[in-house]
């Protein structure tokens, strides 16, 4: 066994990836991911043993950001850059030491040295996933660990945005420091757990605040799915400030910019309407870049995770990286002190491209954030009442290369018309181009928008019961039927079980990381179950 990682859906055999990642990494990679976590444990057990102040740690606070995020599932697979910010925040560790009174009371992870390369993979094989031996407490610590990451991320887009909140980042350095903690019980860190959902709520908040703020609030958008005859640049990923100085270096130029995947709600956003050479979305989920790419022709910018190892040389010319992410042989762009990034590369490469070819023609429906349905609430409310809808169905989360995924498009398809799909993430593009028509003018899909726009979903059930008046959310018509990858998609399934949400179906199928003892808790308190056929899921669903 040269690594183990069983952070995301595709863990192999449903265990784990011993040699090499399903989603591309190589060993190396993997151990000196772990060791960046490690090292981040490290920092968080200097400030928790010291009491520091995490308002006075700016940088540092930044630097645990980009290090989860950074080890998200598809995120960096550069091995040098990795190296990088094992050093840098090995530098911060150390320095936080002046700050110390007793060196004894430490983790060693607060305390080890590594000079080498050599030194750190060596270190690296002795504090992955498996030194945690305790089934169970490795089970609960690797998902408060994914919860962190994908809060991370979030936490990053909106710091991105000048928008912090103290209490994430002093939640973020307890729940790293408890994870080196044997003293902790099982029930101790299922409550860390649960307490990691509530940071998780907040985190998302402030995410939404800083886009809406910013941006406007999204509103109702049809999107192109075709193509112009201009030179253009793809851009993906989830971060809209990234969009936000593509669009503005590119006007003018004769440049058209799409959007792939995630950073497809992009367009519902007010703020981005004023650009004409913004002009739609070019493909469907992450996992199919391999031959969009190709097509595309233009070049591609990844803001975030969800990089696909490209497979031929002229298409890796043509990927650039930006943030946590990173791919060697790829151009990655740094921002300078003010944040601003300079993407003349890119362009000086577009114009030199020819046009996208076309693969699919038409709009599709989106931009359903909260403030868009409520505009809808009473139209909606009678709609129930009437009986006219008679469930929604929330199926947000992530899609994947899987052909078990087929499973939501047949879902979505089998699902009778008197029923709507609430959606976020791109679990959409298994049925947002299905045609699945209308209930009285209400689409019968809603897309909210990204994965971290699951917030929405939870505001507009939060709404509905107060509209109807209910003791509990759970007696809402809305069931749960939600698609899972990676990490972020963790943040959002705890921060539902927060919010007291119960009875979620998950699939395609449960976290390889949940331990036997830790999935039957989940069973047993939240009623969490997995996908059978469709058949017996919509009887299960639409006759509860």
């Amino acid at each position: 066994m040269s690594m183990f990682c069983f952070q995301c859906q595709e863990a192999a055999r449903g265990v784990g990836c011993t040699t090499r990642g399903v989603c591309g990494k190589d060993a190396e990679v993997s151990n000196l991911q772990d060791l960046l976590i490690y090292t981040t444990k490290g920092i968080a057990n200097i400030v928790m043993r010291n009491d520091l102040d995490v308002s006075q740690l700016s940088a540092i606070n930044t630097e645990i950001l980009n290090s989860l995020f950074s080890t998200i599932t598809n995120a960096n697979f550069d091995q040098d850059a990795i190296i990088r910010q094992i050093r840098k925040v090995l530098r911060m560790r150390d320095g936080l030491m002046a700050n110390v009174t007793d060196s004894a009371v430490l983790h060693d992870a607060a305390t080890f040295q590594v000079a080498e390369r050599e030194d750190m993979l060596a270190k690296a094989a002795l504090v992955g996933v498996l030194s945690t031996t305790n089934e169970d407490v490795r089970s609960l610590r690797e998902l408060i660990m994914y919860g962190l990451k994908g809060m991370a991320a979030y936490a990053h887009h909106a710091l991105n945005l000048g928008q912090e909140n103290g209490e994430i980042y002093a939640f973020i350095y307890r729940a790293l420091d408890a994870t080196l903690n044997d003293d902790l019980s099982t029930d101790d860190l299922v409550d860390l757990t649960l307490e990691t959902g509530k940071y998780g709520v907040d985190v998302m908040a402030l995410l939404d605040a800083a886009h809406t703020s910013r941006y406007g609030n999204p509103e109702m958008t049809e999107v192109m799915i075709g193509v112009r005859n201009n030179p253009a640049i793809l851009i993906s990923g989830h971060d809209l400030t990234d969009l936000e100085q593509l669009l503005e270096q590119t006007q003018g130029t004769g440049i058209d910019v799409y959007t792939h995947s995630e950073m497809l709600p992009a367009h519902y956003y007010p703020a981005f309407k004023k650009y004409d050479h913004f002009v739609g979305n070019y493909g469907n989920a992450w996992w199919k870049q391999v031959s969009e790419f190709a097509s595309f022709n233009g070049p591609i910018l990844f803001t975030t995770n969800c990089i696909v190892p490209p497979k031929q040389e002229e298409i890796q010319k043509r990927i650039f990286t930006t943030g946590a992410t990173g791919y060697p042989g790829c151009t990655h762009i740094e921002a300078d002190e003010k944040g601003k990034k300079d993407f003349s590369a890119i362009i000086e490469m577009a114009k030199a491209c020819p046009p996208p070819t076309e693969i699919e023609t038409g709009t599709i429906v989106g931009g359903f954030a909260h403030e868009q349905v409520f505009s809808l609430a009473d139209k909606i409310v009678e709609a129930v009442q009437s009986g006219a809808i008679k469930k929604f169905f929330v199926m947000a989360g992530c899609d994947g290369r899987q052909k078990s995924r087929q499973y939501y498009t047949d879902f979505a398809s089998e699902l009778p018309e008197d029923n709507v799909i609430l959606t976020a993430g791109c679990a959409k593009y298994r049925y947002n181009k299905l045609g699945l028509g209308d209930i009285g003018g209400i689409p019968r899909v809603l897309d909210a928008g990204q994965c971290n726009d699951s917030y929405s979903l939870a505001l507009i059930a939060l709404k509905l019961k107060e509209i109807f008046a209910l003791e509990d959310m759970n007696e809402l018509p809305i069931v749960y039927n939600i698609a899972w990858y990676e990490q972020k998609a963790v943040i959002v399934l705890l921060a539902l079980l927060y919010l007291g949400v119960k009875n979620i179906q998950l699939g395609p199928t449960l976290p390889a990381f949940l331990s036997p003892g830790v999935a039957s808790v989940l069973v047993e308190n939240f009623g969490i179950r997995t996908i059978g056929t469709v058949e017996e899921d919509l009887e299960h669903f639409l006759h509860a």
